[in-house]
């Protein structure tokens, strides 16, 4: 409809330059008044349809680009909820950030003009040559020549500018990630006096994106008064042609005017359509980069499930399961005076119908990176507490969240209740998954509806029941309102240890079979902590419980305790196997306990 209202409105005014020409020959000529009036009113009312008709163009281009706009934006936005941990880490969160608010309003701005001009601004320019040759011929071919001039100008330029915005919007790119950046840890910032050289990198960022802009709008700026000069040449050319034909008597003065206001609407339609161009460029490139996150998959949806003979099996590996009940082979070890190695503990004798399994899993973040875990097995069966440690870097936080599915492994299967993961539904999977991470996010809502994310159907008493077992009932008094207390964004208003125990217990309203808690009680102390875990065990039997910590405290009543060290397992078993065991595990020991203390639970 847009279009449709515009070429209306274009067809009104290429009359105009007519009616001017009668008025000037048959009213202006002949003194007749009443000729001059009637040709008036008739121009009024062109003006009049004009503006009525590009009235309406207007709105239905502006609702059909904020429609589509809006689309985008929904599509984009979830889209990018669709993705894996992978294609975000690969992606980063400042191009998401531009893409969905920057390139977004590029493109609904480039589909608003488009509607409103490309066919109107095409269509005066051949138009109003076409009505030059009704006028005369012979001086319309001054039109043909000029309006070939003026393209070759126009597509030059958009050719030689379309580069650039491709640039600046990769600097935009940078300079969200620089701000987004600076805003996130400005109090890290502070803490080492880094605002000046923060404010130096920027500068330096903006620099180079106004750079960028500058030169692109240095060519775009060529575009007026080339146009420009070639038109009023094009005028002057057309005036003296047209002066000797009226000399002659081939042409009327009116016929003259006529021809100049048709020049006049080829200068100013083909500048807006350079204008065009030129916004619609930017808009394709921003097009094109939307394009680019819509065209990254995630591979881990439903529909694209692993069937079972994508499974590979790796080439000389045993099948064999460590087993979390490997003390057997631990205190063997241990009492002939050797060792035990992962292979001692490979031959123990499985868990009992396991709810969690891993069969030599190795992983690596891709693009050619080695693996960050190595040939990681073991099996978890409900009820059992499974304390994960390790050194910084060991693995501990990405062996977990290969349970939920957040990546894929490269080799190996993870199974629960014996089946593969990869052939499982994943909103179903991490339904049985309640994960409390390592940075507590916490959303801008009420304490309610944060702790229901997990379980939008959750009633009031589970709630409760839920923040009594994370330690977190005390939240409930000192914040006003109760579980109707607004929370703010990422939590501010509350402390590392609350936001901490709002997420266990988000987790614990959700009522998961497995629950991960991912070093979820690093900022809390150690009384709260022991109370905290002494309430978990309360729940045995009815989840399996993984604890990711680099505390001896958080994981050595644990039904099992897997030590990683460099993406291997170090060692497998209970607190007091490891330490007769495990040189890895001891070490850690010695570092967090006391020599007596060491020595108490060895032979307690």
């Amino acid at each position: 409809m847009a279009p449709l209202f515009k070429c209306l409105e274009a067809c009104f005014e290429l009359f105009v330059p007519l009616v001017v020409a009668d008025m000037i020959d048959i009213g202006i000529s002949t003194h007749d008044i009443g000729y001059i009036l009637s040709r008036g009113g008739l121009l009024f009312l062109l003006a009049l349809v004009g503006l009525i008709t590009s009235l309406t163009a207007q709105y239905f281009s502006a609702t059909a680009a904020a429609g589509i706009g809006k689309s985008i934006s929904n599509d984009l936005f979830s889209h990018i909820l669709s993705l894996g941990y992978r294609e975000i880490d690969e992606i980063g969160t400042a191009k998401l950030l531009t893409r969905i608010s920057s390139d977004v309003t590029r493109v609904q701005s480039g589909i608003n003009m488009f509607l409103r001009l490309f066919m109107r601004s095409p269509f005066i320019v051949f138009g109003a040559v076409v009505m030059a040759f009704s006028v005369d011929a012979k001086t319309a071919s001054i039109f043909v020549v000029l309006v070939i001039i003026l393209l070759i100008i126009v597509f030059g330029i958009l050719i030689g500018t379309m580069p650039y915005y491709g640039r600046v919007q990769q600097s935009v790119d940078r300079v969200t990630l620089l701000t987004r950046e600076t805003l996130s840890g400005q109090r890290v910032i502070r803490a080492f006096n880094r605002q000046e050289q923060e404010k130096k990198d920027f500068a330096e960022e903006n620099d180079r994106l106004l750079s960028f802009q500058l030169f692109a709008g240095k060519i775009s700026a060529l575009m007026n008064p080339l146009t420009t000069a070639v038109v009023n040449i094009g005028i002057v050319c057309l005036l003296y042609s047209g002066a000797i034909q009226v000399n002659v008597g081939d042409l009327s003065q009116g016929q003259v005017i006529a021809l100049v206001n048709y020049m006049n609407q080829i200068l100013v339609e083909l500048i807006k359509l350079a204008n065009l161009i030129i916004l619609i460029s930017r808009a394709l490139t921003s097009m094109h980069r939307i394009n680019e996150i819509m065209d990254v998959q995630n591979p881990m949806t439903s529909e694209q499930a692993i069937e079972p003979s994508e499974l590979s099996e790796p080439e000389g590996k045993s099948r064999n399961t460590v087993s979390l009940e490997a003390s057997e082979a631990l205190n063997t070890s241990a009492e002939d005076g050797s060792s035990a190695s992962f292979a001692d503990m490979a031959k123990a004798s499985a868990s009992p119908a396991p709810i969690v399994e891993f069969k030599d899993v190795s992983f690596s973040y891709g693009n050619g990176s080695a693996h960050v875990l190595n040939d990681i097995s073991f099996s978890a069966a409900k009820g059992d507490s499974i304390g994960i440690i390790g050194g910084t870097g060991s693995g501990k936080s990405t062996l977990i969240n290969l349970i939920p599915r957040f990546y894929d492994i490269d080799e190996g299967e993870i199974l629960i209740d014996g089946k593969d993961i990869r052939r499982l539904d994943i909103k179903e999977l991490r339904r049985r998954i309640g994960l409390v991470p390592q940075k507590a996010g916490l959303f801008a809502m009420s304490l309610r509806d944060n702790l229901r994310l997990g379980n939008p159907d959750a009633e009031d008493e589970l709630l409760l029941r839920s923040m009594d077992d994370a330690q977190a009932s005390e939240l409930l008094e000192i914040k006003e309102g109760g579980l109707d207390h607004m929370i703010e964004q990422d939590g501010r208003n509350l402390s590392g240890g609350q936001r901490q125990r709002v997420t266990i217990a988000r987790a614990l309203s959700k009522e998961p079979e497995i629950l991960i808690l991912d070093d979820a009680a690093s900022a809390l102390d150690f009384a709260t902590d022991a109370r905290l875990r002494k309430r978990l065990k309360e729940y045995s039997g009815r989840m399996t419980v993984f604890i990711v910590s680099q505390r001896v405290s958080a994981v050595r009543d644990c039904t099992r305790i897997i030590v990683l060290s460099n993406g291997s397992i170090a060692g497998i078993g209970s607190h007091k196997e490891l330490l007769c065991g495990c040189p890895t595990y001891r070490e850690i020991c010695e570092t967090q306990m006391t020599e007596e203390e060491v020595k108490r639970d060895e032979i307690a």
